[in-house]
């Protein structure tokens, strides 16, 4: 039965715990997966602010924001939509809850265990998925989940995590890993080859355009900003092709719809076979963009 077991808000600085739900469950791969979570709420700033690490049958997700962390262990089975929809709601209500101020302050463990009576009704809600309540919002977790995928913790983030390596935590320091891509293809790097040359071929004959302009005053401007555009498009699909970026797909389908366009613009100054290169180049691209995807992408689950 796939079901939330624990949850807890912690405070990300010192990893100070401000609540959790009670807990009476002895079962010592529960207890293992309990001492896991307990290292990783000491440790959640070294770490992307949306984890999940599988932790024998069960699984143990997390998010944190404004200096809280929340936490949870649940079946392995557990959609990561509603576990994740489950964190958001313990977000959203502690934050309406508490200020602040007051969390910075807190000094004993637990100042907060009033909210365990919130914790508690909300995993009894998410340990029914039939019921309507806990459908609010899955749709835009679900997408979210798609853009932004929770990051798989590691065997090695594990160890990072009970100690045992120091060197392990510091590799998230600049990028995060739910913004690391696929390993480039050899169509992939190709495709990027040939669309930095049509963007070289657009920049240069957007120079060109200026020179004739400043020696034919006749000249259309409207060239060399079709060119530029171009120019522009072109080395866009390469950034993204190289580097994760939200609605990435969507961005690449406009790049090359900005390359058909200008190719269209310029069709007096260019030849069919001209044209046909250029738009085959970034329709090639477009797809190579599509088909490299982020790493640990999350599976679409059916809720």
């Amino acid at each position: 039965m796939s079901m939330v077991l624990f949850a807890s808000v912690v405070r990300v600085a010192d990893g100070l715990p401000l609540s959790a739900s009670t807990d009476y469950e002895q079962e010592k791969d529960l207890q293992e997966t309990k001492r896991h979570l307990k290292g990783l709420s000491k440790k959640l700033n070294q770490f992307p602010d949306r984890c999940t690490l599988k932790s024998g049958p069960y699984n143990v997700n997390f998010i944190y924001s404004l200096g809280v962390g929340y936490l949870m262990v649940c079946t392995g089975n557990y959609p990561n939509v509603l576990a994740f929809c489950f964190l958001d709601e313990l977000q959203k209500e502690f934050i309406i809850t508490y200020d602040s101020k007051r969390i910075s302050s807190a000094v004993r463990p637990y100042s907060f265990i009033e909210f365990d009576t919130f914790i508690q009704k909300t995993k009894q809600r998410y340990n029914s998925p039939r019921s309507l309540s806990t459908k609010i919002n899955l749709a835009d977790m679900q997408t979210e989940i798609k853009l932004r995928p929770p990051y798989q913790l590691s065997p090695e983030d594990l160890q990072a995590i009970n100690g045992f390596s120091v060197r392990a935590t510091s590799k998230y320091k600049g990028i995060a890993p739910t913004q690391m891509l696929e390993p480039a293809t050899l169509p992939g790097i190709v495709s990027c080859v040939l669309s930095v040359l049509c963007g070289g071929l657009n920049l240069l004959r957007g120079v060109h355009a200026i020179e004739s302009i400043l020696q034919n005053d006749d000249e259309d401007f409207n060239y060399v900003i079709a060119f530029f555009l171009g120019t522009a498009a072109c080395l866009y699909q390469c950034y993204l092709f190289a580097y994760f970026s939200i609605w990435r797909n969507s961005k690449s389908f406009l790049a090359f719809a900005l390359i058909c366009l200008s190719n269209m613009y310029l069709y007096e100054l260019r030849n069919i076979w001209q044209i046909l290169f250029h738009v085959a180049v970034g329709a090639f691209m477009t797809l190579q963009i599509r088909l490299r995807q982020p790493l640990g992408k999350a599976p679409d689950y059916n809720v």
